[in-house]
């Protein structure tokens, strides 16, 4: 039987796949879109708090944002606080994105846990928060 941690990453590499090919027709790549979905969350972070988030590094979150902010679906404004620190903002276009892609991101979450009963499904739920918060 494979181990718990390659199963994780074997989920996480299909989901990734799958996700991207949803966004894909939207002109954002599954990265942008998790970085996106943070800001919608979280409106107002820093690059370094927004990488953390995203699970990308620093140099990675630079070109996401440079490409984000092209297509004008976040905007970067100077900090009141710190005026050295840029925070970035999600947009209405950014919203709108995020509002367009959101039935077909529910579908493939569904898909995933097709299979799952009510009670499965929120069970995995809960050992993902557990395990990860184990860890974080």
């Amino acid at each position: 039987m494979p181990s718990m941690l390659y199963l994780v990453k074997q989920l996480e590499l299909a989901v990734r796949a799958r996700l991207d090919e949803v966004v894909r027709s939207h002109g954002i790549t599954a990265l942008q879109y998790t970085a996106l979905t943070v800001l919608e969350r979280h409106d107002g972070l820093s690059a370094a708090q927004l990488a953390r988030d995203s699970f990308v590094t620093a140099q990675s979150t630079a070109d996401l944002v440079r490409a984000l902010e092209s297509r004008a679906l976040i905007r970067r404004e100077r900090n009141p606080a710190n005026r050295r620190e840029l925070l970035i903002h999600l947009t209405g276009a950014g919203r709108a994105l995020l509002a367009t892609v959101d039935a077909p991101v529910r579908d493939l979450e569904a898909r995933m846990i097709g299979k799952l009963t009510a009670a499965q499904s929120a069970d995995f739920r809960q050992s993902l928060v557990t395990a990860w918060q184990s860890l974080a």
